[in-house]
C-alpha cells in the first residue's frame, strides 16, 4: 500500500514537472500571431505614410522628396555607377532628372486641343484632360503639381480609402544577380479636387468617339481613387530609405537584340487610377460658385474667356439658366457681328442693324452656306468660324427652350438658328409653337413670330428649289397676317418685302405686278424708318434671287434705278 502510494506520488510529481516545462513554450507560441499582427500593422502604417508623402510631394512640386520616395529614382542612384551616392545631399541634380522622367507622362493630359467654341476654362494655361487613355494614365497625373496642393495648384486633398498586402515585389541589383524580394503593400488614396472650375476633365461615361464632327460630352472630376504600390524593407538591400513607391518601372534594355527586357521591379500590381471610382461635380455640389462664375463670365471682354467659363459651368450643370442665357445671347450676337463684317454696311440704327444682319444669314443660309457649314476643325482654320458659333449656340438654346419655355426671346433665337442651320422641320415648328403660346392681344410679338415663320418657309422652299411647294403660299399668307398686326414702320417694311420675296418662288413668279406693288409699299415704309439709308434699301433689292427676278423684267427697272449709284456697275451680294 505504501509502495503504491509512493508510486502515485512520483507519477504526479512527473506530470507537474512536465506541465511546468510546457507552459512557457505554449505562451511563446501564443504570442507569435500577436507579434506578427503588430508588425504587419506597423508596416501598413509606414506604407500608408509613404504613399501619402509621395503623392503630396508630387502635388507640391517637391522634386527632392519625390525622388527620395520613388523606387525607380533610388534604384538608379544605387545601381548606376556614374550616379552619385544614394546619400547625396538634397540638392543633388540627379533628382531633377528623376522629376523630368516622372512628369514626362503628364504632358499628354496637359496638351490643349481647343476646337471652335468648345474651349473649357481655364481658357489659357493648364487644362488637365484625361481622354480615352484614362485607365492607362500614370497615377501621378492625378496629383500633378498643375493641380496641386493649394498653393501652387488650384487645390486637392488626399484621403486613405484602403490598404492591403500583396505578394512580395522583386528585383535584382545586378545583372544575373540574386532576385531580392521585399514586402509590398497597396495603398488606395482618393484625390478630392477643391475647385469645380479648375478640376480635371474627362469624357462623360458612355461617350463614344463616333466621328470627328461629333462633340463628345465632358465632365469635371470631383474625386478619383488612385492606387499606389509601396515597397518596404529596402534598407537591408542597401537603399538609403526603407520604403519607396513603385510608380514607374526602371528603364532597362534587353541583354541581347530580340530578347525581352527584364522588368524592374516585378510586382503583381501597378500604381494606377481606378476609373470606376470617379465622382463628377454635379449641379448640387457648389451652386453658388456656378452662379458667381456666370456673373464673372459676363464681365470678360474676350469671347474666348467668356465661352470657356460658361462651357465649364455647363458641363457641371447643363441646366444652369444664367450660363445658358448668357452663352446663347453672346453667340447670337457674335453671329450677327460676323454678318456685319461680311456685308460691310454701316447701319447706325440698332433695330435696323439687327434686321439687316438677320436678313444676311436668312439669304445666305439658303444659298452659299459655306461660312455656316464649314467649322474650324473641318476647314483647318486657326480661328473659330460662324459655323462654330452656330454649332455651339444650338444645343444651349435647345436646353434653355426645353427648361424655360417662358423665355420667348430665346425661342425666337432658336428658330432663327434652326433656319441658319437648315434644320427645316424644326425651324418651322418652333415658330408655329411660338404663335400658339403668344397671346392674341400681343400684336408686336405675334407679328414678329409670323414674319419669322414666313422666312422659315421661304428658306425651305429656296433651298429645296421646289417651286410648287405650298410653303411658298403659306409664307405669303404669314407675311400678310404679320402686316395686319405690325405697328412699327420697320415691321411694316419687312412684312411687305417678305410678301414680295415669297412670290418669286411661285410658278411664273405669281403676279409680277403684285411683286412690284409690295416692293413699292415696302419702300414707302422703309423711308419712315429712323436711320434708314439708301445703301440698306439697295442691299435688300440686290439679294441674289430677288435681283435675278427684277433684272429679268423691264417693269422692275424703275424701282431698281431709284437706288442705283451713278456708274455703279456692280451688284452687292447678300
Amino acid at each position: 500500500m505504501t509502495k503504491n502510494l509512493l508510486h502515485g506520488m512520483l507519477l504526479l510529481l512527473g506530470l507537474l514537472t512536465a506541465f511546468e516545462t510546457t507552459v512557457p513554450d505554449l505562451a511563446t507560441a501564443a504570442s507569435k500571431p500577436h507579434q506578427q499582427a503588430t508588425k504587419n500593422k506597423a508596416v501598413h502604417k509606414v506604407a500608408i505614410d509613404t504613399a501619402l508623402r509621395y503623392a503630396k510631394a508630387i502635388a507640391k512640386g517637391d522634386k527632392i522628396t519625390t525622388g527620395q520616395l520613388d523606387f525607380a529614382c533610388q534604384y538608379k542612384l544605387l545601381t548606376v555607377p556614374s550616379a552619385n551616392s544614394p546619400h547625396s545631399p538634397a540638392t543633388d541634380a540627379s533628382y531633377e532628372g528623376c522629376w523630368q522622367e516622372l512628369t514626362a507622362g503628364h504632358a499628354p493630359v496637359l496638351k490643349r486641343s481647343d476646337i471652335g467654341m468648345n474651349i473649357l476654362w481655364p481658357s489659357t494655361g493648364s487644362l488637365v484632360f484625361y481622354g480615352d487613355e484614362l485607365s492607362r494614365t500614370q497615377a501621378s497625373a492625378f496629383v500633378m503639381d498643375a493641380l496641386g496642393v493649394s498653393p501652387p495648384g488650384t487645390g486637392l486633398h488626399l484621403t486613405v480609402t484602403d490598404s492591403r498586402p500583396i505578394p512580395n515585389g522583386s528585383f535584382r541589383l545586378k545583372t544575373n544577380g540574386k532576385v531580392l524580394g521585399v514586402p509590398t503593400t497597396l495603398v488606395d488614396l482618393t484625390v478630392h479636387y477643391h475647385d469645380p472650375l479648375a478640376s480635371p476633365v474627362t469624357f462623360a461615361p458612355g461617350s463614344v468617339h463616333w466621328a470627328n464632327t461629333i462633340t463628345r460630352e465632358r465632365r469635371a472630376v470631383k474625386s478619383i481613387t488612385t492606387r499606389w504600390v509601396v515597397f518596404t524593407g529596402l534598407r537591408t538591400h542597401g537603399f538609403p530609405r526603407d520604403t519607396a513607391v513603385f510608380h514607374l518601372p526602371v528603364a532597362t534594355t534587353p541583354e541581347a537584340p530580340g530578347m525581352v527586357a527584364e522588368r524592374i521591379p516585378f510586382a503583381t500590381e501597378a500604381s494606377r487610377p481606378l476609373p470606376d471610382s470617379i465622382v463628377w461635380w454635379g449641379p448640387d455640389d457648389q451652386p453658388g460658385t456656378l452662379t458667381a462664375a456666370a456673373a464673372q463670365a459676363a464681365a470678360f471682354p474676350e469671347l474666348r474667356d467668356r465661352v470657356a467659363l460658361l462651357n465649364r459651368i455647363l458641363i457641371i450643370n447643363p441646366h444652369q439658366v444664367n450660363a445658358l442665357t448668357l452663352l446663347t445671347r453672346t453667340l447670337h450676337a457674335v453671329l450677327l457681328q460676323a454678318a456685319a463684317q461680311s456685308h460691310k454696311l454701316n447701319v447706325k440704327d440698332p433695330a435696323l442693324s439687327l434686321t439687316v444682319n438677320e436678313f444676311y444669314w436668312n439669304i445666305y443660309a439658303a444659298a452659299g452656306r459655306l461660312d455656316i457649314s464649314n467649322a474650324m476643325e473641318m476647314g483647318g482654320f486657326s480661328q473659330p468660324t460662324p459655323a462654330d458659333f452656330l454649332y455651339r449656340l444650338l444645343p444651349a438654346q435647345e436646353t434653355l427652350a426645353r427648361t424655360h419655355p417662358e423665355q420667348l426671346d430665346n425661342r425666337f433665337r432658336l428658330g432663327m438658328a434652326y433656319r441658319w442651320n437648315n434644320d427645316q422641320g424644326h425651324m418651322i415648328e418652333t415658330f408655329e409653337s411660338l404663335l400658339n403660346d403668344i397671346p392674341t392681344d400681343r400684336r408686336t410679338p405675334r407679328a414678329e413670330a409670323l414674319l419669322q415663320l414666313a422666312w422659315s418657309r421661304i428658306n425651305k422652299v429656296a433651298w429645296n428649289r421646289i417651286l410648287h411647294d405650298p410653303d411658298s403660299v403659306r409664307a405669303y399668307e404669314d407675311a400678310h397676317a404679320s402686316s395686319a398686326l405690325a405697328e412699327l414702320p420697320l415691321d411694316k417694311f419687312l412684312a411687305e418685302y417678305t410678301m414680295a420675296y415669297s412670290m418669286i418662288f411661285m410658278p411664273d413668279y405669281g403676279d409680277k405686278g403684285k411683286i412690284l406693288q409690295h416692293l413699292s409699299e415696302a419702300k414707302r415704309w422703309f423711308d419712315d424708318i429712323p436711320g434708314r439709308d439708301d445703301e440698306v434699301w439697295r442691299f435688300f433689292l440686290h439679294s441674289d434671287l430677288l435681283k435675278a427676278v427684277l433684272d429679268a423684267d423691264p417693269m422692275f427697272q424703275p424701282i431698281l434705278a431709284s437706288v442705283e449709284k451713278p456708274n455703279a456697275g456692280h451688284n452687292r451680294r447678300a
